[in-house]
């Protein structure tokens, strides 16, 4: 996959973040120009050329807007997508606030709809054009907890099929990963004692996602693809 991206740009949400990194450095190596989008401050080195864009608030339309303007004028176009931006938050459906099922909407869904209809303009412009969503595995099958995170994500799944067909006479392909329990920091310290032989590493994503962003699915689209070390989700 050295050097398949060259000349293609590459805006990445959620970039801060260990799976946004393991992308971008991927999409990087891979010879593609990576715009990392976040909502806070930069936290990691990025990779050689990038364009970072901080402080980004991707639940707003404007900030989104903004950001995939600038990303659009520096880059010189955006041929790619990967709507990374999302959070986990566990809480049974008798839990005490509904707050946590608007954060997750806002978080994992919402984001990715406002990013994409940002991106939609410039990523038109370009041939063969590319959109991934970072989903999961809960998608299909949820758990104690998780009713909020499982129906956000859902919803990322089934825009992801609207999505498909809505833009499928645009030449533009948009397709899902559906990871398990991605293996970072957060999620040892928040699972100590865990089993993690069957945690997804960032970096093995992120080679799936750049599967999605290469010319060898350019006959897939409205795809979702488990990504789950053989563990079932």
């Amino acid at each position: 996959m050295a050097q398949e991206l060259h000349s293609k740009n590459i805006v990445i949400t959620g970039a801060f973040g260990v799976l946004g990194q393991a992308i971008a450095s991927a999409a990087a190596q891979a010879g593609a120009r990576v715009c990392l989008l976040g909502h806070g401050a930069a936290q990691a080195p990025a990779p050689d050329k990038a364009l970072v864009i901080a402080n980004v608030d991707l639940t707003d339309p404007q900030s989104a807007n903004a950001a995939l303007q600038r990303a659009a004028d520096e880059l010189g176009g955006v041929d790619a997508l990967v709507n990374v931006a999302g959070g986990f938050q566990w809480q049974t459906v008798e839990g005490d606030a509904f707050e946590a099922w608007e954060r997750m909407f806002d978080m994992n869904l919402k984001t990715a709809v406002l990013a994409t209809r940002a991106a939609l303009p410039h990523l038109r412009a370009r041939p063969q054009a590319r959109i991934v969503n970072v989903a999961a595995t809960a998608a299909l099958h949820a758990t104690a907890g998780m009713g909020a995170y499982a129906a956000s994500k859902a919803g990322v799944l089934k825009l992801t099929e609207a999505l498909a067909a809505e833009l499928a006479d645009a030449g533009i392909n948009v397709n899902a990963v559906l990871p398990s329990i991605i293996d970072t920091p957060q999620n040892r310290r928040d699972m100590p004692g865990a089993d993690t032989s069957g945690w997804v590493r960032p970096a093995d994503l992120a080679q799936v996602v750049l599967f999605f962003l290469g010319q060898a699915s350019a006959a897939v689209t409205g795809a979702a693809l488990p990504v789950t070390v053989g563990h079932k989700p």
